[in-house]
């Protein structure tokens, strides 16, 4: 171990470590999702950063980490964006450089750290990295795709506790064991507080799980996804959407839903495109839910838009997508990072965005909630929607450029805690795969549809009733979390305020005994 630690006296082999240990923790999510993997995989980087010999080089190993966890969480980018994704890695790695010191901070190789000590590094450092995915959760640096507790979406029990805090609460708990087996490793003497973190968090995490309220049931609804296939030509791949719809004839299904990008025209200026769409409706009996990216008649610039078509033609429900892809469909300050285009299949002309979210009315008395494809990422979304009064979360999607990765099964798998938290099920309908629906709990409904198929499915799809805790009272791990860090500073202020004062304060001279002088005679 000291021969280890004296090879990373070498900066340059520090940061090379640095960033691998970032990137231990993206197995697991999908494809490999060895979701188990997660309560450890910080433990390295944990204890890397613990050894730095300054706080400065803590805050670089954060980086480095941080880094390191983008670029692998994102490394399906590189055909697309090459050098680019290096660049977007670094400057959001550096994200993590606050959290690398606050390790240092509470965990240093140098100190023998007390039970308080211990004790606030369980509540501080989860806090603080729910701090770093506030922050990186914000579309405009990308969105929070990867959030650490994004790995758990399998896990029936975590599930049940996303229902109460979201995925933020999950991510606080995968952080909070990783840092408790840190401190097993590395701190014999510090053991005790540290079995007692990991027994409180248990104990808390067991407590909610058992106070959640599950999703009442309220009857069930046969939902059919639409999933043509890698086609490039838009004209091509409605022919085989249209093809796909007519199996579902006589199915009796209640809502379709067609993937991302689905129809390549606006149906105002292409009213034979909408007749069939109306003709499919009718001879299915059935709204279908299409998603539009083209050039609007109505009004300036290109959109995508989830637009509901039912038996007369479209009935004027529409939904224009929100939040943006990242260099996918718009670059953020393109006067400045325009020269993306230039060195990968970065978006030539911004795409619009809408203004606000719709529930539609699709059938008889079934109200859906519309997303388009990376908007699943966002906890915030679906929660309001479950809020408008949505019975079903569905997003439209499409992954075809990143085909052959991650990036399909990563995108299928959010799904899952969407559902959990909003307690409503969805259903997430892909052009390419990987499309899924879940329940109102999380739980996979049927099979997932993946990258080779081209067909159609039918779901039956338990409704539920009822509000969650974390549709009720929202991102409270989240504003936990601040207030935990914003208390940590103010009582590291206080703390050099009065060592200031102490070492400003005056010396004063020592008493001196005063002597009487004898009376003078004749006084």
């Amino acid at each position: 171990m000291k021969a280890f630690g004296h090879w990373l006296t070498s900066p340059w082999r520090r940061t090379a470590v640095a960033v691998l240990a970032g990137a231990l923790p993206v197995p697991a999510f999908p494809a490999p999702a060895l979701w188990w993997w997660a309560y450890l995989a910080l433990v390295p980087w944990i204890l890397l950063i613990r050894s730095a010999p300054t706080f400065r080089r803590a805050a670089f190993d954060g980086w480095s980490g941080g880094f390191g966890f983008m670029l692998a969480m994102h490394h399906w980018l590189l055909p697309d964006l090459h050098v680019f994704t290096l660049v977007i890695a670094a400057l959001l790695g550096a994200l993590w450089a606050p959290w690398g010191w606050l390790v240092h901070r509470f965990l240093a190789d140098d100190t023998v750290p007390t039970r308080g000590r211990v004790l606030g590094a369980l509540l501080v450092l989860p806090s603080g990295w729910l701090a770093v995915e506030l922050v990186r959760s914000w579309q405009g640096l990308g969105g929070p795709w990867g959030m650490l507790g994004a790995s758990q979406w399998q896990v029936e029990p975590t599930l049940r506790l996303a229902s109460v805090g979201g995925v933020w609460l999950l991510s606080f708990l995968v952080v909070a064991v990783n840092v408790a087996a840190a401190v097993l490793i590395a701190l014999p003497a510090s053991r005790a507080p540290a079995v007692a973190g990991l027994v409180a968090t248990a104990a808390t995490a067991s407590a909610a799980w058992v106070w959640a309220p599950r999703p009442d049931g309220a009857g069930q609804t046969r939902i059919a996804v639409v999933q043509p296939g890698a086609i490039d030509k838009s004209d091509l791949r409605f022919d085989r959407e249209e093809q796909l719809t007519r199996r579902l004839v006589g199915q009796h299904v209640d809502l379709i839903v067609w993937g991302e990008s689905s129809v390549g025209y606006d149906l105002a200026e292409r009213p034979d495109l909408a007749e069939r769409l109306a003709t499919l409706s009718r001879a299915t009996g059935a709204d279908i839910l299409v998603n539009v990216d083209a050039r609007r008649s109505d009004r300036p610039g290109i959109y995508k838009s989830s637009i509901l078509v039912g038996p007369d033609g479209p009935t004027g429900d529409r939904y224009d997508k929100m939040r943006l892809v990242p260099f996918g469909e718009y670059i953020p300050a393109r006067s400045l990072l325009g020269w993306a285009t230039s060195v990968g299949r970065a978006a030539d002309e911004d795409r619009r965005r809408g203004a606000g979210q719709v529930v539609m009315h699709a059938g008889p008395g079934l109200r859906i909630g519309p997303m388009v494809c990376f908007e699943t990422a966002f906890p915030d979304m679906s929660r309001r929607l479950a809020e408008d009064g949505a019975d079903v979360v569905v997003a439209q999607s499409s992954t075809s450029t990143f085909q052959h990765s991650w990036a399909p099964a990563q995108h299928a798998s959010l799904g899952a805690l969407r559902a959990a938290e909003t307690g409503r099920p969805f259903v997430h309908s892909t052009l390419t795969g990987v499309s899924a629906v879940y329940d109102a709990s999380g739980r996979r409904i049927g099979s997932w549809l993946g990258t080779e198929a081209s067909t159609t499915a039918v779901y039956e799809v338990p409704l539920a009733d009822g509000v969650t805790p974390y549709v009720r009272y929202g991102d409270w791990p989240v504003h936990l979390a601040l207030l935990v860090l914003a208390a940590m500073a103010l009582s590291g202020g206080a703390r050099r305020v009065r060592l200031r004062r102490t070492a400003a304060a005056p010396l004063r001279p020592p008493a001196r005994t005063v002597r009487e002088s004898p009376a003078r005679p004749g006084r």
